[in-house]
């Protein structure tokens, strides 16, 4: 029991000294975020609207704690929200919308141009804050980079998108964890397990639709 308590005491601690509705608000989070990552597994168009609750509330609360790579993070996720909304329900003909596909060579420059550019862009943000203070800012750093490019090709419908998301939901679980965000690190640990799942059912989605050929 003693050992329990201690356990408890470690991962729980320090939502002691948060307000209890900032709590309340990251577990509310934490839940839009699994049903939005699970609509996205169903390759349902609901992956959106939950999504945009999620990051519209951890934009505050982040920036509220001054976790502000996590925040810039939530900030893209709620315009590439919006940006997929509209790619999903476009129609690409008169029947169909925009089917899961594969990245072209265009695209994967693309998305190498968001991953430097995301690199660069958080360094300059830490550069100005000044908070090159430990080793969390260099991974925070890393999965920003793999976020933005993984919702960026979530958005456009790439199966790719899940590499992304499963590399960075897995360094994500032990960093948050380390921020003391322990609701956000079992956010993290479900969503590589869904976004493992998720990669499977797109590929069988990939392989048996035609259009999707």
């Amino acid at each position: 029991m003693a050992i329990m308590n201690q356990i408890f005491n470690l991962l729980f601690e320090q939502y002691s000294s948060y307000a209890a509705l900032d709590v309340v608000m990251e577990i509310t989070a934490v839940l839009f975020g699994f049903a939005s990552v699970w609509y996205s597994k169903q390759n349902n168009i609901l992956v959106f609207p939950t999504g945009l609750i999620s990051t519209s509330i951890f934009v505050y609360l982040l920036f509220k704690w001054q976790l502000l790579g996590d925040m810039m993070i939530n900030v893209y996720y709620f315009i590439m929200s919006l940006y997929g909304w509209y790619i999903w329900t476009r129609k690409v003909d008169s029947k169909n919308v925009t089917p899961i596909s594969v990245v072209t060579k265009k695209e994967q420059i693309i998305g190498s141009i968001i991953f430097v550019s995301s690199l660069v862009l958080v360094y300059e943000v830490y550069q100005f804050f000044k908070m090159w203070t430990n080793w969390v800012a260099y991974v925070d750093t890393l999965t920003t980079a793999l976020f933005f490019v993984g919702m960026w090709l979530m958005a456009k419908r790439k199966i790719e998108n899940w590499y992304f998301w499963i590399i960075a939901d897995i360094i994500s679980v032990p960093l948050y964890l380390y921020k003391g965000l322990v609701f956000t690190s079992i956010q993290y640990f479900g969503f590589t397990i869904l976004a493992i799942y998720g990669f499977l059912a797109w590929k069988k989605n990939l392989i048996n639709d035609p259009q999707t050929a």
